[in-house]
């Protein structure tokens, strides 16, 4: 749970150095316990561990004024009503339907941050992790209202063609479900997230599904033995089939779901990515604009194949972290810096079982801004074309700015560089060849020289057949 009356004794995201200094490799151990929602853990004949009772405090709700023509009012959360359907779900469950909006707890003053238990202060924690489902935060300004033009109009088709849908979601957490009772035959100590774009609300219905296996323990196996181990289990599971290990800087097995659409990405303790999964997500639903133009930009990028840190372009993850960049630094923002205006909510050594529970202490934020998707979307290719100095500037979301190209080892004879908004690393790493760079920023001057004379989505890629090829999997 995350704990509003224990003092952090421990933040690295407070400091006010342009970044961050590097961090031994850490981690926690992780209660295990009875089923709960946000994480559903059940670790088998684990006795020595002892059990919890917790009952969730109703939460607070108003009814809030409707909102004036063309005013977004950011990032609401909404929860359903605790059911034994939900307690046993790891998932933020995306909802059609209408529900009270959630009101931030009234003890607590604008801008008072929240607290939680320090890092290690004991084995198990003597809480357990908030145990109520995570719901779709509605936002109050309709999508509708910042279709202007054609080019919007456009962006919205694809987004509602593309987007992953709640029956996605549901196999994807049925599979993960099981594949965690099978894993912990082999590795009782251990938990399994659903993470990346499945969880962030960034994904669409051909995304792949990324999973982190926490493994925990007093004496903790290598990855890349734990994926061994693992690829031999899987062998004999009748509902996977294609099981490969790829060896990488972050090694993971891939394997797809039997009679499905579904592939899987598997890492052992990657637990940065469970931290910048629930901070894409914050910013994922701060502004309604926020998922449909991340979606355009991904099916760009792929349909120019500039897409894919393996073949030495631009991973999604740092596509992403370049659109809210762009985002932060416009003239009126669509988005703050939530690590700098929630440091706490955001801690980079925050106990895995609360970052979940984080991004529930955001309050909603507004931006003035009311460009409509199709000027955003130029707008973006027109700052990367002829706006960013790929040779000067460090792409910081952390800072919401750009920071200054130092002679640091993250960014000496790097093309392109971009800050993990947790570990301080650079992101487009992968993007080591001039002839990769130089494809990479012709794609952007000519997909914005093409998309301002035209104002046509099906200028810069092919619309039509990306939307047939997603609805395809309905």
């Amino acid at each position: 749970m995350f704990h509003r009356n224990k003092i952090l004794s421990r933040r690295g995201a407070s400091s006010n150095t342009p970044y961050p200094p590097p961090r031994a490799p850490w981690y926690c151990d992780y209660q295990h316990g009875e089923p709960v929602a946000a994480n559903s853990f059940n670790v088998l004949n684990i006795v020595e561990l002892p059990p919890y009772t917790w009952q969730p405090a109703p939460p607070v709700f108003a009814a809030l004024p409707p909102p004036p023509a063309g005013v977004n009012h950011g990032r609401k959360r909404h929860y359903n009503e605790h059911s034994a359907r939900a307690v046993k779900r790891q998932r933020l469950n995306p909802s059609p339907t209408s529900s009270p909006t959630w009101i931030p707890h009234s003890n607590l003053a604008v801008g008072e941050p929240s607290t939680f238990a320090p890092v290690g202060s004991e084995r198990f924690h003597s809480s357990p992790p908030n145990t109520e489902v995570l719901t779709e935060p509605q936002n109050l300004t309709s999508l509708r209202v910042f279709v202007k033009d054609k080019l919007s109009g456009q962006m919205v088709d694809l987004f509602e063609a593309c987007q992953q849908q709640t029956s996605d979601l549901d196999r994807k957490e049925a599979c993960r479900a099981r594949l965690q009772v099978d894993i912990q035959k082999q590795f009782p100590e251990s938990r399994l997230y659903l993470t990346g774009s499945s969880m962030s609300g960034l994904g669409c219905r051909s995304s792949d599904a990324d999973l982190c296996l926490v493994v925990t323990g007093n004496r903790r196996p290598h990855p890349m033995d734990v994926l061994r181990q693992l690829q031999r289990d899987f062998r004999s599971l009748s509902y996977l089939v294609r099981i490969q290990l790829i060896k990488a800087k972050v090694p993971i097995l891939k394997f797809k779901e039997r009679g499905s659409f579904l592939e899987f990405d598997l890492n052992v303790n990657n637990t940065v990515g469970i931290r910048n999964t629930f901070l894409l997500r914050t910013y994922a639903y701060a502004d309604v604009r926020v998922r449909p133009l991340i979606l355009v930009v991904k099916k760009w990028a792929r349909h120019h194949q500039i897409n894919d840190a393996s073949k030495g372009t631009l991973s999604s993850y740092t596509l992403v972290l370049m659109v809210l960049h762009y985002l932060q630094t416009l003239e009126q923002p669509v988005l703050p810096s939530f690590q700098k205006t929630h440091p706490e909510c955001f801690d980079p050594l925050m106990d895995i079982d609360e970052v979940p529970d984080g991004p529930r202490h955001v309050r909603p934020y507004t931006s003035t801004n009311q460009s409509s998707l199709g000027e955003l979307l130029l707008g973006f290719l027109r700052y990367y074309a002829t706006r960013f100095s790929w040779d000067k500037q460090v792409i910081s979301v952390r800072q919401a700015t750009i920071l200054p190209k130092t002679n640091s080892k993250e960014w000496r004879n790097k093309f392109i560089c971009v800050e993990e908004p947790f570990e301080g690393s650079n992101v487009a790493r992968a993007v080591h060849e001039k002839i990769k760079f130089d494809a990479i920023k012709k794609c952007f001057s000519e997909s914005y020289q093409m998309l301002n004379e035209r104002k046509d989505l099906a200028s810069i890629l092919a619309l039509r057949a990306i939307i047939n090829e997603e609805l395809a999997r309905r």
